[in-house]
């Protein structure tokens, strides 16, 4: 079995996490990853303060394991924040802040109810602001994944971070869908790994089975990394991309940034309503360069076991075989 500071921090069974994303997490979701062994994350930034205390409470009904609630710092309502820390999460994850925003008092808060706190980074600096302001767990997010991210990759990202947030445990994310991943992540000196796009295409996710299938279906190459979603949605990611299908929705907007611009509620509105009715071609499909790794829907359970499994066996098998 791999056990890494990550577990004994988390107290989880195996070192892999469910990333907190906003439209693809779910109560069944994040509790099958912690009942997995795993440890489950809700993604709170789209909740109203009611949803996040009934989600919170759903995920409590299903589990007894230890879970995590995630909101992104750039936007973050002080109605849902109180929220959460009224139910008393084991963990809360923070993403995505604004430069000038002071990370110290939104720590200090989750660490004065008893929990701890993890915090994403897509570069170095970033990192090292959350380790200083008094972070518990960095997630070191490579460019490779879907949803919002950077500019670097997680090979080189993921050990500068470890060495310079360190005796900070880091989580790899970004590309990593399989143990080989895993296998890789610890290789790198991270304590674990993070995932997204792995965990969209399971049975629980809560994503129309058609975006399910999409990822199924990619080859890992049909990914840009645009604005476009951002600007039909409105909201600016502070320093982030969006890494998105490469779909008829993405080409029709693509070197049109500026009439996108001009249309924008009417573009965004059509893409939403494509995404609820599970049209695949003109929505916003948010997924990771890893969907080429990924050929088959599965329970989440399943998703951790397989992962953990195949690194052990590269790990005792493969890797040690080669040493002479």
């Amino acid at each position: 079995m791999i056990r890494t500071r990550i577990c004994e921090l988390l107290g989880i069974e195996h070192p892999v996490v469910l990333g907190g994303m906003g439209s693809g997490t779910s109560p069944p979701l994040v509790a099958a990853v912690s009942n997995a062994g795993g440890f489950g994350t809700l993604g709170a930034a789209n909740l109203s303060p009611t949803q996040v205390a009934e989600q919170i409470a759903a995920i409590r009904a299903s589990t007894k394991k230890p879970f995590g609630v995630n909101f992104l710092l750039f936007e973050i309502q002080e109605e849902g924040f109180a929220a959460a820390l009224e139910a008393k999460p084991p963990l809360v994850a923070f993403a995505w802040a604004r430069p000038e925003q002071d990370l110290g008092p939104w720590f200090s808060r989750v660490h004065d109810m008893g929990s701890k706190v993890m915090y994403m980074a897509g570069e170095v600096p970033e990192a090292v602001r959350g380790a200083e302001a008094g972070a518990d767990v960095i997630v070191a997010q490579g460019t490779e994944g879907g949803g919002h991210v950077g500019w670097m990759a997680a090979m080189p990202l993921v050990p500068m971070v470890a060495s310079a947030v360190a005796p900070l445990p880091v989580l790899a994310a970004g590309g990593i869908a399989d143990g080989r991943g895993l296998a890789a992540a610890l290789a790198l000196g991270a304590e674990g790994v993070l995932l997204g796009t792995r965990f969209l295409a399971t049975e629980e996710s809560p994503l129309h089975p058609n975006h399910k299938d999409a990822i199924v279906r990619s080859d890992g190459h049909d990914t840009d990394l645009t604005e476009i979603p951002d600007i039909a949605s409105g909201r600016v990611w502070p320093g982030a991309m969006a890494r998105a299908a490469r779909n008829g929705f993405i080409r029709k907007w693509a070197g049109r940034e500026w009439d996108l611009r001009r249309n924008r509620r009417e573009a965004g509105e059509e893409a939403m309503a494509a995404r609820q009715a599970g049209d695949v071609e003109n929505a916003s499909l948010l997924y990771g360069q890893d969907a080429g790794l990924i050929e088959e829907i599965l329970p989440a359970a399943e998703v951790i076991r397989r992962t953990v499994e195949e690194a052990e066996a590269i790990i005792s098998g493969r890797l040690g075989r080669i040493i002479q």
